[in-house]
C-alpha cells in the first residue's frame, strides 16, 4: 500500500511541476505576446469599451474613428470611406481583433496613459488615444478604384523622394462595417465572405498590392538593363540580332517575340520595343549570378519594410539554379518562369530609378499626434536599398522615356507630363491562356515626384500591359501630378474624367 501511495504522491508532484513550469513559461516568456494578441478578448474588445484614436488621410479626411453607440458596448469603430481605404486601414473588431494599420499602430490608437502635464495630472493620470496621420491621398485611391472599374488588380503610387505611399488600392476589397458590429452573427457572416476567394482566387481581405505576387513580365527588363549597366557595361552597346525568336542552348525551345515580330539591336533600341528574344540573349550573356545579385539589390527576396502587416517578399531565383538551366535564365531575364513580384515591389523599382538609384523605405505613417495635438512620433525617411549610382540610373531614364515616346507605351501619356515607363505582359495560367498585365512609370522624368505600378492579373491572352494597366497608370500619374500642384485630380484629360 505504501508503495502505491508513494507512486501516487510522486505522480501528483510531477503533475504539479509540469503545471508550475507551464505557468512560469506563460508568465515570463509568452505574457507579452498573449497580452498584445488580437485574439485576447481584452484587446479585441478594447475598441468597444474605450474610444480609439482617429486615422486621418493626408488631406485631413477621417478614415477611422470611434463613435458612441447604444448597445452592449459604448463605442463602435466607424470607417467613413469604407472599402476605398479598408485594404490599408484595416479594422478593429470586437469579434476578430485588429487588422491592417489598426493592428500596426494599435498601441498608439488604443487608449493609454498620457504623460502628465501638471501636478493634477500627476496625481490623477489621464488616458487617451493618439491620432494616426497617413500619407495616403483619398483622391488617388478614388482614381485607382474608378480606373480599375471592378477588375481584379492593384495600384501603388509612391513619392520616390521619400518613400511616402500616396495610394495603395486593391480589388477585390471589403467593407469593414459589418466586421465591427457588436452582433457576432453579422460579423461572422462578413468574415466568412471576406476570407473566401473570388472566382480568380483572390480573397477580399487580402491586400493584393502587398500580399499577392505575379510574374512581372517585361517590367523586369528594367532590372536586366540595370544588371548590364552595373556589371557588364560592354553589353549596353552590343547589338543583338534582329530576329523573331532566340534559340535557347540545351533546349529545342524557341523564345519568340510578342506577335512573332522581328526585333533586336542595342539595349537603347530593345527596351522601348520590349524585345523578348534580344533580352533573353542579353540575360544569358549577363549570367545568373549577376542577374540574381541585381534583382536582390532592388529588393527581391527581401520583405519591403512597409509599416503594414502581411507584406510579402518578391522572388527571383538564386544565381546557382541557372548553371544547369540556361533556358530558365532566358525566361527569367524577361520576368517569366519563376520570377514573382508584388505591385509594391515593382513600384519600388520604378521609384529607385526615378530617385537616382536610391530606393527609399516605403511608409504609410506620416506622423502620430496626441490628444492635445503635439507630435508623438514622426516618420523618419530612410534608405532601404541603393541598387544604382546616380550616373547608372541616369543612363536608364532616357530609355524608359523612349518607351513612352515611341515604344510599347506610345500614345498613352500626356506629353507635358514627361513620363518614363515600362510595360509588362506575362503569360500565365494553364497553358499560358491568360496574361498578367503590368506597367511601371515615374514623372516628370528628369525631376520625378511620383512613381506608379499597376498590375491587372488574369486578363485574356489578347490583353497587354499597354492596353489594360496603361490607362490606369496614366490616370494615376496625372492625378498625382495635379495634386502636387494643388490642382483638381480629375478631368485633366477626357480618359481620366471623374
Amino acid at each position: 500500500m505504501s508503495r502505491r501511495l508513494r507512486f501516487l504522491a510522486s505522480f501528483i508532484l510531477f503533475l504539479f511541476v509540469v503545471v508550475a513550469a507551464q505557468s512560469a513559461y506563460i508568465q515570463f516568456f509568452q505574457s507579452e505576446k498573449l497580452v498584445s494578441s488580437s485574439l485576447n478578448p481584452r484587446i479585441s474588445q478594447a475598441s468597444t469599451l474605450y474610444a480609439r484614436g482617429e486615422i486621418v488621410a493626408a488631406d485631413g479626411t477621417i478614415l477611422a474613428q470611434s463613435v458612441p453607440v447604444k448597445g452592449p458596448y459604448p463605442w463602435q469603430r466607424l470607417y467613413p470611406l469604407g472599402s476605398l481605404t479598408s485594404g490599408v486601414v484595416g479594422f478593429s473588431s470586437p469579434s476578430y481583433g485588429v487588422w491592417g494599420l489598426e493592428a500596426q499602430y494599435d498601441s498608439y490608437l488604443s487608449a493609454h496613459a498620457q504623460p502628465p502635464q501638471s501636478l493634477a495630472q500627476l496625481l490623477a493620470p489621464s488616458s487617451s488615444a493618439d491620432t494616426l496621420n497617413l500619407t495616403i491621398e483619398p483622391a488617388l485611391q478614388t482614381i485607382a478604384r474608378n480606373a480599375l472599374a471592378g477588375k481584379d488588380g492593384a495600384a501603388v503610387v509612391l513619392d520616390p523622394r521619400n518613400g511616402a505611399v500616396l495610394a495603395m488600392y486593391s480589388n477585390p476589397n471589403y467593407d469593414p462595417t459589418p466586421l465591427v458590429s457588436s452582433d457576432f452573427t453579422v460579423a461572422a457572416k462578413a468574415w466568412k465572405n471576406y476570407t473566401s476567394k473570388n472566382a480568380n482566387g483572390f480573397p477580399p481581405l487580402g491586400l493584393m498590392a502587398t500580399q499577392q505576387t505575379f510574374p512581372p513580365g517585361s517590367t523586369f527588363k528594367v532590372i536586366t538593363t540595370a544588371a548590364a549597366v552595373i556589371g557588364r557595361p560592354d553589353l549596353v552597346s552590343k547589338p543583338y540580332p534582329v530576329e523573331k525568336f532566340a534559340r535557347l542552348p540545351g533546349s529545342n525551345k524557341l523564345l519568340y517575340n510578342s506577335g512573332n515580330t522581328k526585333c533586336g539591336g542595342t539595349i537603347a533600341e530593345m527596351l522601348p520595343a520590349s524585345c523578348d528574344p534580344g533580352y533573353a540573349l542579353l540575360g544569358m550573356d549577363l549570367g545568373g549570378s549577376l542577374l540574381a545579385a541585381t534583382a536582390n539589390a532592388f529588393g527581391f527576396n527581401d520583405t519591403p519594410p512597409l509599416d503594414l502587416p502581411g507584406t510579402v517578399r518578391s522572388f527571383f531565383p538564386d544565381g546557382s539554379v541557372f548553371s544547369n538551366d540556361i533556358p530558365q535564365l532566358a525566361y527569367s531575364s524577361i520576368g517569366q518562369q519563376n520570377v514573382r513580384a508584388t505591385a509594391l515591389q515593382d513600384a519600388l523599382v520604378a521609384a529607385a530609378i526615378a530617385n537616382g538609384g536610391v530606393m527609399m523605405a516605403p511608409h504609410l505613417m506620416s506622423f502620430i499626434s496626441s490628444s492635445d495635438g503635439s507630435i508623438v512620433k514622426r516618420f523618419k525617411n530612410s534608405v532601404w536599398k541603393n541598387p544604382l549610382t546616380q550616373l547608372q540610373a541616369s543612363q536608364i531614364v532616357p530609355w524608359m522615356q523612349n518607351v513612352v515616346r515611341f515604344g510599347t507605351a506610345a500614345g498613352i501619356f500626356l506629353a507635358k507630363d514627361d513620363v518614363a515607363a515600362k510595360t509588362g505582359t506575362a503569360q500565365t495560367g494553364n497553358s499560358a491562356n491568360n496574361t498578367d498585365t503590368w506597367m511601371i512609370a515615374f514623372a516628370p522624368a528628369l525631376h520625378p515626384t511620383v512613381a506608379v505600378a499597376v498590375v491587372v492579373p488574369l486578363q485574356p491572352v489578347s490583353a497587354f500591359g499597354s492596353t489594360v494597366a496603361g490607362p490606369i497608370t496614366k490616370c494615376l500619374v496625372e492625378g498625382a501630378l495635379a495634386l502636387q500642384k494643388g490642382l483638381p485630380t480629375h478631368g485633366t484629360s477626357t480618359t481620366c474624367a471623374k
